[in-house]
């Protein structure tokens, strides 16, 4: 009994399903969204392409463009004239005629003569020397010579009056604690104190400052020439006396290869 009620049950909700979905009303579409002012609507991708195949399935029945008509009447005209090239200059012959100018320059670079003056002590003498050859010369050329590197440094009280007062100055050096020294007895240094000979120029001045902290105007130098020097190289113009010129400046001359200051 029970399984038939289930069975009448289902058939009858079958049949009500049926007659439900056979006699409902037809749904309306939906409106149309509104977009809001100011905001354009969207579009989908294939009714933006829509119109675009359209008009290119129209056969095409406008008459041509003018600029078709003017580039079909330009091909069809004939070609213009190429312009005349312009006339060819003849090559001039002056080249030719100023070869021999090297021959010249060869010649007088045969015939020059080049010196060398110097050393100057400073740049002042070196310009004043050559401001007296610039009129005398065709070319100066102002050349720094580096000396040899020192090699050694010394610490010395400069020449004293004479030898006594020498003396005296050792003495006092002696009384200081200082017991490293010699009173130089002739020479160009005569009556100077010798205070030490060092390897090194930090040496020296640490042996001039102690000296200097205990009253004495001791000095370091280094021994041997080791400043660079000032040399005027100088291609003689006509007529130069090297031997006046020498004289002039008052310095030592040297013939140089006129080759190097090319």
């Amino acid at each position: 009994m029970l399984v038939r009620a289930l069975l009448v049950l289902l058939l009858m909700l079958n049949l009500g399903v049926t007659a439900w979905w056979g006699l409902r009303a037809p749904v309306a579409p939906p409106a149309p969204d509104t977009p809001p002012l100011g905001i354009a609507r969207l579009q989908l991708l294939s009714e933006r392409d829509a119109p675009a195949a359209r008009a290119n399935a129209r056969p095409a029945t406008d008459p041509p463009s003018t600029a078709l008509r003017d580039a079909t009447v330009s091909a069809a005209a004939p070609p213009a004239a190429a312009p005349a090239a312009p006339p060819v200059a003849a090559p001039s012959a002056e080249p030719e005629a100023a070869a021999p100018a090297p021959a010249a320059e060869a010649a007088l670079a045969k015939n020059a003569r080049c010196y060398s003056f110097g050393p100057f002590e400073n740049g002042d003498l070196a310009a004043s020397a050559r401001q007296y050859l610039q009129p005398l010369a065709q070319r100066i050329a102002v050349r720094e010579q580096r000396a040899a590197p020192a090699r050694g440094w010394r610490v010395l009280l400069p020449p004293q009056p004479s030898r006594e007062q020498a003396q005296a100055v050792a003495q006092r050096i002696a009384a200081a604690g200082f017991n490293d020294y010699f009173v130089v007895a002739d020479g160009a240094e005569a009556h100077a104190i010798a205070l030490g000979r060092y390897r090194t120029e930090d040496a020296a001045r640490k042996r001039a400052q102690a000296l200097n902290a205990a009253g004495f105007a001791a000095q370091a130098e280094p021994l041997g020439d080791a400043r660079a020097s000032t040399w005027l190289d100088v291609v003689a113009g006509e007529g130069f006396d090297p031997d006046a010129a020498q004289s002039a400046i008052a310095v030592q001359r040297r013939g140089i290869d006129c080759a190097k200051l090319r």
